[in-house]
């Protein structure tokens, strides 16, 4: 079966632009340190904290970016309702009828939540950062249809802001010392093949074949993963791209509404290339752990066994437009469905607040099958001092 690559180009333009204003950068993270004191003695022993880390940092694109587009001139925004239907704060710019991923372990580990990089400051940012931007990617030229968003290599740049800022307050050691025990979440790669490799107007499926391309994003993957490294993180989360195969979205494109198997295909090396990456990060950065979440194994358990997992719809989108609502994301104002929690999809790409944390409570409580070489809560507690 072909793909129709003119369709998804039609979809990947079918983001609203609802808003245009200048991004204000606003000093994030005055202080950590306290913080980081206070977690390190309990890490490896006794009654655990409150908190299980000081702090957690976020890179990605929309499936965990929290609003940080939501001031560009970006045609990837969900910063109106029906997103945010099920979020305490309603519409905030994450692309979920609630919770993302990223905000399920921030309960876990006892964080409040991460804000944004474009809101984040004083106080507020005390517990972390988000990065992630919608329509982003491990390459720069990545998600360019939607005009406005945030590459990695430049999230990495607004995190080295971050850190020059809190240094010039708290001196390089105490610095370093807190961000060794953070959490850094990066997910990053779906992007590079919805919205480049598989994109019409993109030469990248011209100029490299499946492996070539998998390759091409794991060699840059790895320099900035240890770019973030050199910077003082020191313990990491990267999930593999979820399958894609039977988002909404695909089901749109075929005749008969059916999976593509052939998208699955095409990022499988990329999966397997990154578990090995984190292997060797493992090998070669001291003092550093890296773990790799598997949600595309995750994803097609759960399509699977949806009935097991508490589903009961996985062929259409909660919120969208056209065939399986998966042909255009959510409009807005646009009625969801009423029952989400039996939703795998909340919109054509996107997965709802139910399977995210689902998804999380995975990756932050489950065994070597999902979530390798360790868990999350694992990762945590883990005292890299003695690793």
């Amino acid at each position: 079966m072909q793909l129709d690559y003119s369709l998804l180009m039609a979809t990947s333009l079918s983001y609203l632009v609802l808003f245009f204003s200048p991004l204000f950068l606003i000093p994030p993270l005055i202080s950590m340190v306290s913080a980081a004191e206070a977690a390190a003695p309990n890490i490896s022993g006794g009654r655990p904290p409150a908190e299980l880390v000081p702090a957690m940092f976020v890179f990605g694109d929309s499936l965990i970016d929290s609003g940080n587009n939501n001031d560009l001139a970006s045609l990837a925004k969900a910063n109106y309702y029906p997103y945010g239907i099920d979020f305490a704060g309603g519409p905030t710019g994450r692309f979920s009828n609630g919770y993302t991923i990223v905000d399920e372990i921030a309960d876990l580990l006892g964080l409040p939540l991460v804000p944004p990089y474009s809101k984040a400051s004083g106080e507020a940012a005390l517990h972390g950062v988000n990065y992630a931007s919608a329509a982003a990617g491990i390459l720069d030229a990545t998600g360019q249809n939607f005009v406005g968003r945030i590459p990695f290599n430049q999230q990495i740049k607004n995190f080295e802001s971050t850190l020059d800022q809190i240094t010039d307050n708290l001196g390089a050691d105490d610095v370093a010392n807190a961000m060794s025990h953070c959490i850094f979440f990066v997910g990053m790669g779906s992007n590079d093949y919805l919205n480049n490799y598989l994109m019409p107007n993109y030469n990248t499926r011209n100029q490299y074949n499946g492996e070539q391309f998998a390759d091409l994003l794991v060699q840059q993957y790895t320099r900035q993963l240890t770019s973030l490294y050199n910077l003082g993180a020191r313990k990491f989360v990267i999930p593999g791209i979820g399958s894609m195969g039977c988002i909404p979205n695909m089901l749109a494109r075929s005749s008969r509404g059916q999976c593509l198997p052939e998208v699955d295909e095409l990022i499988k090396p990329f999966n397997s290339k990154v578990r090995a990456m984190v292997n060797a990060l493992n090998v070669n950065l001291p003092r550093a752990k890296f773990v790799y979440v598997d949600i595309f194994r995750m994803i097609k358990d759960i399509l699977i066994n949806p009935r097991g997992y508490g589903f009961g719809v996985i062929d259409r989108g909660c919120c969208g437009v056209g065939r399986n609502s998966g042909q255009i994301t959510c409009l807005p104002f646009q009625t969801p469905c009423e029952e989400r929690d039996e939703y795998v999809f909340w919109d054509a790409f996107h997965p709802t607040a139910a399977v995210n944390v689902l998804l999380a409570r995975k990756a932050f409580n489950g065994d070597a099958d999902v979530v390798f070489p360790i868990n999350i809560l694992q990762l945590a507690k883990l005292d890299l001092a003695q690793n």
